[in-house]
């Protein structure tokens, strides 16, 4: 992928009348969560307050974490998780899930949080029309990590993900641990052996296997499936995907056992292949109700490098083995597996496949469907958001401009849309237009505008034809979408 090294930032696209207006919340790299408006104006930033998401709730609170553990002994490894008020003021606070005593370190509590977290009221995390987080009660799911020892999976010591409820005042009362359930999770007898040499060894956090790597948790919430009789779509019942496996699946909260998966495999039933490989996805979850497409499971497939399987020529030792260099976004029918919308390099209108890596963050990344019916994604790795209608326009695009000074990047995890209602504290701003600017006519100041050229035409050359110059592919089919 080629990236100019000059190029705009901020709002860069923006069609009010088309968007589903309100404030953007990310966390802008080494610089703190951030708040923006429709015009890319900064509204408020919590400063160094981390994010594995940020999340604003109603009343302006802002939910982050005051830092992550060491990598000498941990990896993604958040402290703890925080709910802050708009002045910046802690209101609650959650570190009780393990006592950590790291070598040289303050021994401490941390809660582990990574990647996801759920306040009761929200299913998804995100705004739907009567389904409010709560702000001054109520429990929190979160995604954590434990170290554990299973020789079913491997002989190495591994970094496992667990899935916790904690009441309002910290007590924790539900847990899930993922290794718990190996035998529940499809790995075939060559996936097997692999994970068992390699699961996904990290130099970090003291030398431990990530095996799983899930990245993403919520509730299904009220749901049609379950209306009409179906007991695995309970709202209670917890999706998460996991990118080093290409799993997505959802657990039973009240057994804990796996009732619908997606993955590891995409080639075991007719339905599979149409869907085509999941490869290393972010942010799946159930669209909630209330929003079109409401029922549906809603996926930023990543593609990029993930699974264990058979060695191939991309990975000589079956580790990553599942390979793909653009991205896609997913909305699927849960029990067919139908892809009922997506949004891939050609609804990007990117000639497929050469110019498909144009669409493409090979980590991170996300996707929330908005009530208007319009998406806003993520597309994480290249710090871009945009927002896209049914049809595939682009309405909204942001390009962060705040990139790290270790780790040259201007990534953004995941964002957020929310309504002005839930910031009381300013007043909602203007909305002013911006109109693609025209690329092939922009120059900087100072450089020479073109168009004052002299034109010379060659004898019995034929007139250009763009749709000959180039054969390309205009669908996407099943094996490489």
């Amino acid at each position: 992928m080629t990236y100019p090294s000059i190029h705009p930032t901020g709002v860069t696209i923006y069609d009010p009348a088309r968007c589903w207006n309100g404030y953007t919340v990310f966390q802008a790299k080494e610089v703190g969560a951030l708040l923006i408006d429709m015009n890319g104006g900064e509204v408020q930033l919590w400063k160094e307050l981390h994010g594995m998401p940020n999340r604003i709730l109603p009343g302006g609170y802002l939910i982050g974490s005051t830092g992550e553990r060491s990598t000498a002994f941990g990896s993604q490894d958040g402290i703890d998780l925080i709910q802050v008020d708009w002045d910046g003021r802690i209101v609650w606070r959650f570190n009780q899930y393990e006592f950590i005593e790291d070598p040289g370190e303050e021994p401490q509590w941390m809660a582990r949080q990574h990647h996801d977290y759920q306040r009761e009221g929200s299913p998804a995390g995100y705004y739907a029309p009567g389904l409010e987080p709560l702000v001054d009660r109520g429990r929190t799911m979160i995604l954590s990590h434990k170290n554990v020892r299973n020789p079913a999976i491997s002989d190495k010591p591994l970094l496992d993900d667990t899935l916790i409820e904690v009441t309002w005042e910290g007590e924790v009362v539900w847990e899930w641990v993922c290794s718990d359930h190996f035998e529940e999770l499809g790995f075939r007898e060559d996936a097997r052996n692999l994970l068992f040499r390699n699961p996904n060894w990290l130099k970090s956090g003291g030398g431990v296997g990530d095996w799983m790597h899930i990245n993403s948790m919520s509730l299904l919430g009220p749901n049609r499936w379950f209306d009409a009789g179906d007991s695995r779509f309970h709202p209670d019942n917890l999706i998460w995907c996991a990118r080093e496996s290409n799993i997505t699946a959802i657990v039973d909260k009240q057994s804990g056992g796996i009732v619908w998966r997606l993955g590891p495999n995409y080639d075991e039933t007719p339905a599979l292949r149409r869907l085509g490989w999941v490869i290393g996805q972010h942010h799946a979850h159930m669209i909630p109700r209330g929003l079109p497409g409401e029922g549906h499971i809603l996926i930023f497939d990543n593609g990029g490098w993930a699974g264990y399987g058979s060695p191939n020529p991309g990975a000589p030792t079956g580790f990553r083995n599942a390979l793909r260099d653009h991205s896609r976004v997913i909305e699927i029918d849960p029990l067919t597996l139908e892809v009922v919308w997506k949004y891939t390099p050609v609804e990007a209108g990117l000639p497929f496949p050469v110019d498909a890596n144009r669409f493409y963050s090979p980590f991170i990344s996300s996707a929330q469907r908005l009530p208007n019916g319009n998406t806003l994604i993520t597309e994480g790795s290249g710090g871009r958001i945009i927002e896209v209608t049914a049809g595939h326009e682009i309405v909204w695009e942001y390009i962060s401009p705040y990139w790290g000074k270790m780790m040259k990047i201007n990534m953004i995890y995941r964002a957020y849309r929310l309504p002005y209602h839930w910031v009381p504290q300013v007043e909602p701003p203007p909305e002013q237009a911006i109109a693609p600017i025209d690329v092939t006519r922009f120059r900087v100041p100072g450089a020479s505008p073109g168009g004052a050229r002299r034109v010379v035409q060659v004898p019995g050359v034929l007139p250009y034809r763009p749709d000959a110059a180039l054969c390309v592919r205009t669908d996407v089919g099943s094996e490489t979408s």
